[in-house]
């Protein structure tokens, strides 16, 4: 398993003291450090369905980019996850068959459910 997150963010860390991801084993992963690879992004789609889903529209960059106004396609959502860290809901869980991504309830409590095994 792995946690990808942000550790500046008061929401990833938040979500962390709940899950405690690292006492379940969970492999933890500072995003802007050392970002997301291709492979990871796609594992992550894999079990998510699409990069879409993975995609913050919440980020700052996204407006200041001009994305809000472009018609963005899974290939985009990819390498811009890819490029910056900031794109991937966060926090994210990463498991051998399931993806929680984002601070959604659900996404926290399908999380919470997966660390528990």
């Amino acid at each position: 398993m792995k946690f990808f997150t942000l550790p500046t963010c008061k929401t990833c860390q938040r979500i962390d003291a709940d899950l405690q991801p690292a006492a379940c084993g969970a492999e933890i992963r500072d995003i802007k450090a050392s970002g997301v690879t291709a492979e990871e992004v796609d594992a992550m789609k894999a079990r998510a369905g699409s990069y879409e889903a993975l995609f913050s529209r919440r980020a700052m960059k996204f407006r200041s980019m001009g994305l809000a106004d472009m018609d963005l396609g899974e290939a985009d959502y990819r390498r811009l996850i890819i490029e910056e860290y900031t794109f991937l809901k966060r926090p994210v869980l990463l498991t051998d068959d399931a993806v929680f991504a984002g601070s959604a309830k659900a996404s926290v409590e399908g999380a919470r459910a997966a660390l528990k095994g």
